[in-house]
């Protein structure tokens, strides 16, 4: 298992500079303790019940960190397609693969925010089709000249992105079964335009805000999908994301109780902590770590782990008793 973690980008309500600072600082250190890739985060507006908290601008977080690193590898996870025209992103794209020496990894999802959408003069319902063209029309633009596009939402013609880049990013696709709730329009199972995405993509990445087993009854729902349409199912990379905040105690009621106002500072309290345990990785360091090893076990090869602040203490925690854990059995 290859282990990635989240960059802390947020964006609290009380940011300063200092702060912002730490990205800096938080993705050094993560190349330092030989973790794989910095993934970013992107939602600009609060969405109160859903989160806490919203996430600084996931292109720029990563050109900061390659400013700082060498080796690891940069992801957004995941980037919100619709947010952006594919003849501008190709361009930040195309810079940012540059910029890092070609670490860059294109993960990608349609997002789910209604006001975000309609922030934009968008509708929601869009979301999957305006997806699809935008990978579609990003292909042609980053390995090809004079491309000229016409899809139901993006039109152009003639464009070219200099220079090409030698081939297209690695593609992460997002998506998969989510706990049901009213806050989210997202249902509790992989909609068949979502896996036809990911069967295109050369990597998936698990929400978290599945439950445990969601996660691995979507590795087979995928894997069987990937057989039917004659793919074989072991040339995609299947990743999970997940939140985790270590403490220092084997008892898990005692856990909770120091986990709780980390994880409600991120998520928000409209969900109740119960719903919080069932997705996220909350409870003992030992649990923790039997999650992990039963996700891999089902299938699961990359795991991206995200702190609920820029603490430099959790993520050495991360490499010291859940990478070393994991990789001890």
């Amino acid at each position: 298992m290859r282990f990635g973690v989240y960059l802390p980008t947020f964006a609290w309500r009380d940011l300063g500079f200092d702060q912002a600072a730490r990205v800096k600082e938080f993705a050094r250190k993560a190349e330092g303790l030989g973790f794989d890739a910095l993934w970013v985060a992107e939602h600009f507006l609060e969405a109160p019940g859903l989160y806490g908290t919203v996430w600084m601008s996931p292109l720029l977080c990563l050109a900061h960190a390659a400013s700082v690193t060498t080796r690891i590898r940069l992801a957004t996870g995941l980037l919100i397609l619709p947010y952006y025209h594919p003849v501008t992103l190709a361009r930040e794209i195309q810079t940012l693969w540059h910029l890092s020496g070609g670490r860059f990894v294109l993960g990608v999802g349609p997002g789910w925010d209604r006001h975000e959408f309609e922030s934009l003069g968008m509708r929601l319902g869009e979301r999957g089709r305006r997806t699809d063209e935008m990978i579609a029309a990003l292909r042609m633009l980053l390995t090809r000249r004079d491309v000229s596009f016409a899809g139901r939402y993006y039109r152009f013609e003639r464009v070219s992105i200099e220079p090409l880049l030698p081939r297209f990013p690695e593609l992460w696709a997002g998506g998969g079964s989510k706990i049901q709730t009213g806050l989210s329009p997202d249902k509790p199972y992989i909609a068949p335009a979502v896996l036809a995405r990911i069967a295109s993509a050369d990597g998936w990445l698990a929400r978290a805000a599945g439950s445990q087993q969601m996660v691995k009854d979507d590795v087979q729902a995928i894997r069987a999908y990937l057989q039917q349409i004659g793919r074989d199912p072991d040339t995609l990379r299947y990743g999970h994301l997940n939140f985790a905040h270590l403490v220092n105690t084997t008892d898990r009621e005692e856990a909770l109780k120091l986990q709780r106002p980390a994880f409600e500072r991120v998520m928000g309290t409209h969900r109740s902590f119960e719903h919080l345990q069932q997705s996220y990785f909350l409870g003992t360091t030992r649990e923790i770590v039997e999650r992990i090893r039963d996700l891999e076990a089902a299938g699961i090869q990359d795991m991206v782990l995200a702190t609920c602040d820029a603490d430099l203490e959790q993520l050495e925690r991360f490499a010291s008793e859940i990478v070393s854990g994991v990789g001890s059995s």
